[in-house]
């Protein structure tokens, strides 16, 4: 009885906690060919990492800064939830890569919300905001 009392505490503490985004550094590397048409990532010091395209921002050190926390031409909807203090984290980018729009409408409470980013992606995201995770100024 006291076994059987012990799994199910442990089995209800195991679903109460919070889910934690743990992807995979270097699944995210292959991966981030599906951002690089519109994303590059280029470090502070102009070393190329990962040659992309100019339509989206440069992703180098997008963890840990501010949402539209860059010089880029940001939408006003994106610009809004910067204005209020959210700093990009593994979860948040997976979030918003997941499906931006939903993301967006989610966090400015704007049922007229769009995200520039069109693109979704499907599987990986946790994987990608690792991989985006590691590359930060040393």
């Amino acid at each position: 009885m006291m076994k059987s009392t012990l799994i199910a505490t442990l089995a209800l503490m195991t679903l109460g906690a919070p889910a934690l985004a743990a992807g995979d550094a270097a699944a995210g590397e292959a991966d981030f060919k599906k951002c690089k048409a519109c994303h590059s990532v280029i470090a502070d010091d102009g070393t190329v990492i990962q040659k992309g395209g100019k339509i989206g921002p440069n992703l180098y050190g997008v963890i840990g800064r501010p949402v539209a926390g860059t010089d880029f031409k940001y939408s006003a909807f994106i610009k809004t939830v910067g204005e209020s203090g959210l700093i990009w984290d593994e979860a948040e980018l997976a979030s918003y890569v997941t499906d931006p729009t939903a993301w967006l409408k989610d966090k400015t409470g704007d049922a007229k919300a769009k995200s520039k980013m069109a693109f979704k992606l499907g599987a990986g995201q946790e994987d990608i905001a690792a991989y985006l995770a590691s590359l930060t100024a040393e």
